[in-house]
């Protein structure tokens, strides 16, 4: 196929050319022209293909001669194109020796047009002021075709050596119906900014691929490949027995998403091969490769996560000949895998092996316990030196001169008439101590009255202020403890046989303090922490109930929540407040208005309890150079 170059016969048309080549501005000085219109139109003698051109552009041509599976094709690119026209299958009717016509966004600033001969024929370009036209030699006896519709048939006029047509009207609808075509429209060459998705939106694809917008009508897999591989300059090569129809419409997705899903559909698969070059086969003839594949072995050295606990991850992407073994010594990963597979083996280890963030989390515990007591009563005692209760006042014992009595004895005297009376004696303050103590004495008779007031006022302030602080990688759990360990003696009774042998005593140990554990998780791009925290208050309280003498008190928080970088959070709070009012005394006498206290004895208690948990946490290492890797890599 030969090239005839362009010759303009009039002098006017060749002045014109010249000042419009003066005129013309540098390719980097202009905006990008649009491509609006594609179309094959009658000329005489000769067949068209006008391409409708709004801006100035480069255009470029080459041939591609005939194989024994393709047909001989002329490619015309315009540089410093984009293409807007709109989307329209060729109906694959032969006009003049055009039998396919294919028109793509190949490079974001080039427009490629491919054409399909039946042979090899002569051609010329010509560039106008709104159009690209390249003529070939032909029977012009056809109807045109355009990829805005149908056409209609309007007079031609010739001006030196080149053919104008009239432009036809655009219709109200297309109505071409194709048989049988493959069509690329424009791509987004270059990936989409990304952004937060709101809860109304469907989630972004994640591959970052060029996006693109096709349409096959039963197209065979062949051209469905051949499409995709001029799209992306990509080398692909079909299994030699691979046969299909394929019909789909892609609507900007992924170049890589519309290929896997259109060979899913026909039980085909796609892998990559050293050096870049794609392979497509039906899924068994790709087994049936990894199964003759050969093996290789590598060694992935591991920067900043341990070896042991990325291998079981690992172990999921390999396949069934695939090894993977974590040798803790150098802390690395050994991986055995086809040599296809590796690569992306490897890859996904280090995508695993990233440095992270640290954080560094301080915590405050406040812990305030007040307690209030008040106590007031009277204590009474009357009797003899023969007949008596002895709790309160320790009188002889009249059997042994110069020695008192129990204090729990009680002594009457059968042969007088002698009386004896004690009053509300039992009653005793907590941990049997008073502030106050009047004691008055008076001998009525044969009698001793002694009477005994007591009082008491007590306030109880405990007030404690931990700030454990920890630094803590991301994704990694945080434990710090302050306190003491208590022993506690247990006695096994059941050791004991016969008397012979002495029973069995552990001793366990309960830990008391300030405890706290944190796993922190830095969100990227927000500087927000997402943290599992629990915090910690224990202490040995003296408690006569308990057989070893002693309770734990424990006041605990655990919660999970979302904290800016050095913002404070409260993670928990609890207030106890307990009232404990006790009266005793002597019947009917403790409930006579005025001169009831004198009979008995009142106790007050107000307890208050107060727990406040703050957490402040801080990123000390932002990452600005994050996934880069470490040295290793």
């Amino acid at each position: 196929m030969n090239r005839v170059p362009l010759t303009l016969r009039s002098a006017p048309a060749l002045l014109a050319l010249a000042a419009l080549m003066a005129a013309a501005p540098s390719r980097s000085m202009r905006d990008t022209a649009d491509v609006t219109g594609v179309s094959i139109l009658p000329a005489p003698n000769k067949a068209e293909l006008v391409i409708d051109v709004r801006g100035v552009v480069e255009v470029s041509d080459f041939v591609l001669t005939a194989t024994a599976n393709q047909p001989h094709r002329l490619v015309v690119d315009l540089v410093g194109a984009r293409l807007i026209a709109p989307v329209m299958l060729y109906d694959g009717v032969n006009r003049g020796g055009i039998r396919q016509v294919r028109y793509a966004q190949f490079r974001p600033d080039v427009v490629r047009v491919v054409v399909e001969l039946d042979e090899a024929r002569d051609y010329e370009v010509a560039r106008e002021d709104a159009a690209v036209r390249v003529g070939f030699a032909a029977n012009a006896g056809f109807a045109g075709w355009s990829s805005s519709g149908p056409v209609t048939a309007e007079p031609l006029a010739t001006v030196g050596a080149v053919t104008v047509s009239a432009p036809a009207p655009a219709p109200a609808a297309a109505t071409a119906t194709p048989e049988r075509s493959v069509l690329s429209a424009a791509p987004i060459a270059t990936p989409r900014p990304s952004r937060r998705a709101s809860a109304d939106e469907p989630p972004q694809a994640a591959s970052q691929q060029p996006r693109i917008s096709i349409t096959f009508d039963h197209a065979t897999i062949q051209e469905v490949v051949a499409a995709f591989a001029a799209f992306t300059q990509r080398s692909m090569v079909l299994g030699s027995q691979i046969q299909g129809d394929v019909t789909a419409e892609i609507r900007d997705q992924p170049w890589d998403y519309a290929l896997n899903a259109i060979l899913a559909a026909h039980g085909l698969a796609a892998i990559e091969l050293p050096g870049g070059i794609i392979r497509v086969d039906s899924r068994m003839a790709l087994a049936s490769q990894d199964s003759l594949e050969a093996t290789t072995t590598q060694i992935v050295p591991i920067d900043y996560a341990r070896a042991s606990s990325l291998a079981p991850s690992i172990v999921g992407v390999v396949s069934a000949r695939g090894k993977v073994t974590a040798d803790s010594v150098t802390n690395s990963i050994i991986v055995t895998e086809t040599t296809t597979r590796i690569p992306q083996v490897v890859s996904f280890i280090r995508s695993l092996d990233q440095r992270t963030p640290q954080v560094a989390i301080q915590t405050r515990i406040v812990f305030v316990d007040r307690t209030e007591l008040e106590n007031l009563g009277l204590r009474y005692d009357l009797g003899t030196s023969t007949q008596y209760y002895n709790q309160l006042v320790q009188r002889p014992d009249p059997a042994n001169p110069g020695e008192t009595q129990d204090p729990n004895s009680t002594v009457v005297n059968l042969g007088g008439n002698a009386i004896a009376a004690i009053a509300n004696a039992s009653a005793a303050f907590p941990e049997g101590a008073s502030a106050l103590e009047l004691v008055y004495s008076t001998v009525i008779g044969d009698f001793a009255l002694t009477a005994f007031l007591e009082a008491l006022q007590q306030v109880t302030l405990a007030d404690l202020q931990a700030e454990p602080a920890v630094t803590v990688a991301d994704n990694r759990e945080a434990y710090i403890w302050s306190g003491e360990r208590t022993p506690i003696r247990q006695i096994d009774a059941g050791s004991i046989a016969g008397g012979a042998n002495a029973a069995r005593a552990t001793t366990t140990f309960q830990e008391t303090g300030i405890r706290m554990r944190v796993t922190p998780h830095v969100v990227p791009g927000t500087r927000e922490i997402l943290m599992s925290i629990r915090a910690e208050r224990s202490n040995v309280t003296p408690s006569a109930i308990s057989e070893i003498g002693a309770i734990f008190q424990t006041q605990e928080a655990q919660t999970q929540l979302l904290v800016r970088d050095g913002e404070t959070a409260v993670i928990g709070g609890l207030t106890v407040t307990e009232i404990t009012v006790t009266k005793s005394g002597i019947p009917f006498l403790v409930d006579l208005p005025v001169i009831g206290p004198l009979f008995g004895f009142r106790s007050n208690k107000e307890s208050r309890r107060d727990l406040l948990i703050l957490v402040t946490p801080h990123i000390v290492d932002d990452l600005s150079t994050a996934g880069t890797g470490g040295t290793n890599r």
